[in-house]
């Protein structure tokens, strides 16, 4: 099992959306947030995920970090994205990485880190009894402006149902 689990902006505010922000305490224990990916959490308008993040950080099982490494660079990535890269690859240690973007999953391929998205996150949340159906929480993200591809979603659900 992972020993850091570090979660990039995207799922963050996803899971917020759905109520699930809790799943990743239950599933996971202590998150991990880069500076770079709580400044991107809280460069929004304050609005309800915002505030759900917030009494996470409060609570201590949201844990921010200090600052990232400045390298190596990816500069084909956000902010968020590159600084848990770094801090996986800094660390050294067993690490799991909350990313979605296509372009950041490949770059943690490459450097032989361990990574799942929203989708997979929603699909360990139905497996432990955490919500009753991941189909209607994956559609209730894409009523959002979150996007995940449709093979990911095909995949996770597939597994759901083989087990």
């Amino acid at each position: 099992m992972a020993r850091l689990v570090l979660s990039d902006t995207g799922p963050m505010i996803a899971l917020a959306r759905v109520d699930g922000l809790g799943w990743l305490r239950e599933l996971f224990g202590v998150v991990a947030l880069t500076p770079e990916v709580v400044a991107e959490i809280f460069a929004g308008k304050g609005g309800s995920d915002e505030v759900l993040v917030r009494q996470a950080l409060a609570g201590g099982w949201l844990e921010p970090l200090g600052a990232s490494p400045a390298e190596p660079r990816y500069p084909h990535l956000g902010e968020g994205e590159a600084s848990c890269l770094r801090v996986a690859l800094m660390r050294g240690e067993p690490s799991l990485l909350l990313l979605d973007d296509r372009l950041a999953r490949r770059e943690a391929r490459r450097a032989g880190r361990k990574f799942v998205g929203v989708a997979a996150v929603i699909g360990m949340a139905e497996l432990r009894g955490l919500t009753p159906s991941a189909r209607a929480v994956i559609d209730q993200v894409l009523q959002t402006d979150y996007r995940i591809s449709q093979s990911v979603i095909d995949e996770v659900l597939r597994s759901l149902a083989a087990d």
